[in-house]
């Protein structure tokens, strides 16, 4: 019987910029890219320690990753962003529905990875939405890679790219060893990706493909995990997410349309 009942969680809260930051204690604002840089917010840099901090401008949020994956220790290990937050889904504006550690406490144990929210693009599979708005070559030499080092993994990465629907934004809390082993697939695959494919001529926006794929991928390896047994369903959890800024739908709709019927990428955020 495990009579341990207080577990530990550590979640990274990746930010470029200095930020208003949920108070809870298990939150660990972390400045990203923060290799090169001069200004200091206050937070715990990725720099420090085992990090790939320089390799900030492609892996986005993905250096805070690595970074709590190389130095941090508790029972569950996660990321957010400074402005996606997961959610309880209670109070009066979005930072009083920040997740905290008392919403988590009766669900640790028994669940290994908490998820956010399926996005759901309907009209468009994982695949073409990302040919349709980034370049669907990274995605093509990803599946490569998994084919050549993972390839018990392929099933899952067919499977999952038609799906309308998936697990985003690199979001996720995990059991520790769960988190130890998804970042030592993760970035062996992004780190084999770097240097296979070279597309010096993308825009400083379409530049940070190593995120976008990875976002993908996290799907993949969740799928795997499912169809060989490693976890069941019941000990994976969605968690509602919030995002803290508005958002204009409006041009994030004409976005989408244009980059499905008319072939124009993305070239920023909404």
């Amino acid at each position: 019987m495990n009579m341990k009942k207080n577990r530990t969680v550590k979640i990274v809260v990746a930010t470029h910029k200095e930020y208003r930051m949920p108070e809870d204690e298990m939150y660990l604002p972390l400045q990203v890219g923060a290799e090169g840089k001069s200004f200091d917010f206050g937070y715990q840099k990725d720099n420090e320690g085992e990090n790939i901090s320089s390799r900030n401008p492609g892996y986005c949020e993905l250096t805070g990753l690595y970074w709590a994956w190389k130095n941090l220790d508790a029972d569950y290990l996660g990321l957010v962003h400074y402005r996606r937050h997961f959610s309880s889904g209670r109070g009066k504006n979005e930072w009083e529905r920040v997740l905290t550690y008392e919403d988590l406490q009766p669900y640790l144990g028994k669940v290994k990875i908490f998820v956010p929210k399926k996005r759901r693009y309907y009209i468009e599979s994982l695949y073409s939405h990302y040919a349709h708005t980034h370049y669907a070559c990274q995605l093509d030499e990803t599946k490569k890679i998994i084919a050549e080092n993972y390839s018990e993994y392929i099933e899952s990465y067919d499977r999952v790219v038609k799906r309308t629907y998936g697990y985003m934004f690199n979001m996720m809390l995990m059991e520790r060893n769960l988190f130890q082993e998804y970042c030592e697939w993760l970035f062996d695959i992004l780190f084999a990706l770097e240097k296979r494919l070279d597309m010096p001529e993308l825009s400083d926006f379409q530049k940070r493909y190593y995120g976008r794929v990875s976002e993908i991928i996290f799907n993949v390896w969740l799928d795997r995990q499912l169809t060989e047994g490693t976890m069941r369903k019941d000990e994976i959890k969605e968690v509602p997410w919030i995002y803290m800024e508005k958002v204009n739908y409006w041009k994030k709709g004409k976005a989408f349309l244009r980059a499905k019927f008319a072939g124009t990428r993305y070239e920023g955020s909404f």
